[in-house]
C-alpha cells in the first residue's frame, strides 16, 4: 500500500475524468483504518496501462506533476488509496469545496478483544458522521464507547488525553519515545510498555497492507475500459447512478468533466454549492424530458451538448428565482435540489417569459413543495418525472399545485403537523424563511437573522428556548427536548450568554430590553405562565398554534 501512496504523490497514477469526487468523511476514514488494524481484507485496486491520451481530474489530495507522459489511470479504489495517503502523509484533504486534514486518534488502551466492529463501504456518501450514529447518547456514553475502541475522528478532548495518540503522527514518527513519554511510560519494566509497543507497531504496519491491483492492459480502448468501469461499480452497487453516468458522459464527450466543473464553482460563487450529481440530472432532464440516468447511453456528444446548453440557463434561472422570489437563498434551507430541476424546466418551457401571476403561483408552489419535502418522500425521481411530464403537457403551475396536493393531502399547515418535528424538517427550514421575511433579530445586537453573518459572535444558531440539560434532567425525550417548537434563531453569542437559563428567568428581560415584538417575530408565547419547567407541554402546544399560523400565512394559504 506503501507504494500504491508514493505512487500517487508521485503523479505516476492518475484518475480518469470519469471519476467522481473523494467523497468519503472522516469516520469512513477511521473505520479502514479499524479494519486494516484488524487484518480484514479491503478489496482490490484497478488500474489501466494506457498510451492514449485521456482527460483526467485532479486527486483531492496534492500530486507532483508526471515525470513522463505515461501514467497509469486509477479506476476501483479512490476513496481508499486517497483516504491512507491523506493520513499517511498528514495532508489536507479537499472534500465539498473545503480542505481540512482527517484527523484520526487511536487508543493505546483499547481492549484486547475489540468488539465494537464498524463496516466500511468503498463509495458510501457523505452523510454518514460520528454525531449521526450516537446522537442521543450523553456524554459519559460517548466516552465509555470511545474506550472500547481502537480508532475515533479527533476531538479536543480525547486528543488530550494521553493514551489517545494521532495516527498521521505515529506514521511520520519512526520512534515510539514520544508516544510511551506523553502516556506516562518512562521504564521498559512498566506493564504498559510492551502493550503500547505492540500496538503501535500492528498501528504502523498497516502502511505494509498489500493491495492486489488488476491493471487492465493498454490495448483497451477508452469505451471499453468506461464500460468495464460501470459494470464493475454497478454490479455491486458500489456508485450512485449519478457517478455510472458521469462514467458513460464523459466517454461520449471527452474533456466534458471539465465543462461541467466550471459551471459548478460559477454556482458555488454565487452562493450556492450544487453538487455535480444535481447538475448531471438537470443535463438529463434536458435532454431527455426525464431524470432517470439509465437513457444516458442513448445520447450522443451533440445531443448532450445541446441540452447541456439549455440546463446551464435554466438552473441560472432557477437559482436566481429561489433566491430573489422564494428567499431560499442557500442550500441548507431547500428540502431537495430536486426543486432546482423542476424550476429551471418550467423557466426553460416558458422561454424565461413568466406573467406576474405566473410567476406569483410559480412561488407559491415551489414553497409549498419545500416545506412539504415533495422531493424527500420515498420515490423523490418518480415525483421530480411527474412534474417534469406536467411541465412539458401544460407549461402551468396549477397542475404542479395539484400533484403535490396529491401526494400530500392538503398544503396547509395543521399545528399537529409540527409535532415531533426536529431542525432536520423541513417546516423548521420554512419557520427560519418566514421568520426572517419578518424581520426577526437576535436578542442583543439586533441584526436580523442571516445564514451569512461571519464571526463566532453573530453567526446563527438556533436556540433551545427552553435549555436541552434542563430538560434532560427532567427526564424529557430527545424528540420533545428537539422539538422544533422549542427552537428559536440567534446568534451564538446569545446563546452562549443564555447558557442554562430557564425561559422564566431571560425572556423578561428580552421584553423589557427590546420588547414584545423580538418574540413575537419568531412567534413566542407572550404568556409567562407558559414559559416555566412546569407548563413546557403548554408552551409547544400554544406555540405550534402561532407558528403554523404564521407558516399558512408565509406560504399563501387563505389568501
Amino acid at each position: 500500500m506503501h507504494e500504491l501512496v508514493s505512487k500517487i504523490e508521485r503523479g505516476e497514477i492518475r484518475l480518469p475524468e470519469m471519476q467522481r469526487k473523494f467523497v468519503w468523511t472522516s469516520p469512513r476514514v477511521r473505520d479502514l483504518l479499524d479494519s486494516l488494524y484488524r487484518g480484514y481484507p479491503s478489496g482490490t485496486i484497478l488500474t489501466w496501462d494506457t498510451d492514449e491520451q485521456v482527460a483526467t481530474r485532479d486527486f483531492a489530495i496534492e500530486q507532483a506533476s508526471p515525470t513522463q507522459d505515461r501514467f497509469q489511470l486509477l479506476l476501483d479504489g479512490q476513496q481508499r488509496l486517497t483516504a491512507l495517503s491523506a493520513v499517511l502523509r498528514g495532508e489536507r484533504i479537499e472534500v465539498r469545496w473545503r480542505k481540512r486534514p482527517i484527523d484520526v486518534l487511536f487508543n493505546l488502551e483499547h481492549p484486547e478483544d475489540l468488539q465494537i466492529i464498524t463496516e466500511v463501504h468503498e463509495h458510501g456518501g457523505a452523510h454518514d458522521s460520528d454525531a449521526e450514529e450516537i446522537a442521543e447518547a450523553s456524554e459519559d456514553e460517548l466516552q465509555q464507547r470511545f474506550e472500547q475502541m481502537a480508532f475515533v475522528v479527533s476531538s479536543r478532548k480525547l486528543a488530550s488525553l494521553p493514551h489517545w495518540v494521532s495516527v498521521t503522527e505515529v506514521f511520520k514518527e519512526a520512534s515510539d519515545a514520544p508516544f510511551l513519554k506523553r502516556a506516562g511510560v518512562t521504564s521498559m519494566d512498566d506493564p504498559r510498555y510492551d502493550k503500547y509497543t505492540s500496538r503501535l507497531r500492528r498501528l504502523r504496519d498497516i502502511r505494509n497492507y498489500e493491495y492486489r491491483v488488476t491493471v487492465l492492459d493498454r490495448d483497451k480502448s477508452y469505451e471499453e475500459v468506461t464500460e468495464i468501469f460501470v459494470r464493475v461499480n454497478s454490479l455491486g452497487a458500489k456508485l450512485r447512478s449519478a457517478d455510472l453516468a458521469l462514467a458513460q458522459i464523459t466517454a461520449k464527450w471527452r474533456n466534458s468533466l471539465e465543462v461541467f466543473q466550471e459551471f459548478e464553482s460559477e454556482c458555488a460563487d454565487s452562493g450556492f454549492h450544487v453538487e455535480l450529481p444535481i447538475h448531471l440530472k438537470n443535463l438529463v432532464a434536458f435532454a431527455t424530458g426525464q431524470s432517470r440516468f439509465r437513457i444516458v447511453s442513448s445520447l450522443d456528444a451533440p445531443a448532450l451538448q445541446e441540452a447541456w446548453k439549455d440546463a446551464k440557463d435554466g438552473m441560472r434561472f432557477a437559482l436566481n428565482f429561489l433566491r430573489s422570489n422564494a428567499a431560499i437563498d442557500s442550500p441548507a434551507l431547500w428540502s431537495s435540489p430536486f426543486l432546482l430541476i423542476a424550476v429551471a424546466f418550467f423557466g426553460h418551457r416558458s422561454n424565461y417569459k413568466l406573467s406576474a401571476d405566473e410567476a406569483h403561483q410559480l412561488r407559491y408552489w415551489v414553497l409549498n413543495a419545500n416545506a412539504k419535502a415533495r422531493y424527500s418522500r420515498g420515490s423523490s425521481e418518480t415525483f421530480l418525472d411527474q412534474d417534469l411530464a406536467s411541465i412539458r403537457r401544460h407549461g402551468d403551475v396549477a397542475p404542479l399545485v395539484q400533484l403535490l396536493r396529491t401526494q400530500v393531502g392538503r398544503l396547509e399547515v395543521l399545528p399537529s403537523d409540527l409535532e415531533s418535528r426536529t431542525s432536520r424538517s423541513a417546516y423548521f427550514k420554512t419557520m427560519f424563511i418566514a421568520f426572517r421575511r419578518d424581520e426577526a433579530t437576535d436578542w442583543q445586537d439586533q441584526l436580523i437573522i442571516s445564514l451569512k453573518h461571519k464571526g463566532s459572535q453573530h453567526s446563527l444558531q438556533f436556540h433551545h428556548i427552553f435549555p436541552q440539560s434542563v430538560l434532560k434532567e427532567r427526564g424529557m425525550s430527545p424528540s420533545k427536548i428537539n422539538d422544533v417548537c422549542n427552537l428559536s434563531f440567534i446568534s451564538g453569542s446569545t446563546n452562549r450568554s443564555i447558557s442554562r437559563r430557564e425561559p422564566a428567568e431571560y425572556l423578561p428581560k428580552i421584553v423589557s430590553k427590546i420588547g414584545e415584538e423580538a418574540l413575537i417575530r419568531q412567534c413566542i408565547p407572550l404568556n409567562p405562565d407558559l414559559w416555566t419547567l412546569d407548563t413546557y407541554e403548554d408552551f409547544l402546544d400554544e406555540r405550534r398554534q402561532l407558528v403554523a399560523r404564521r407558516l399558512n400565512e408565509f406560504l399563501g394559504h387563505g389568501q
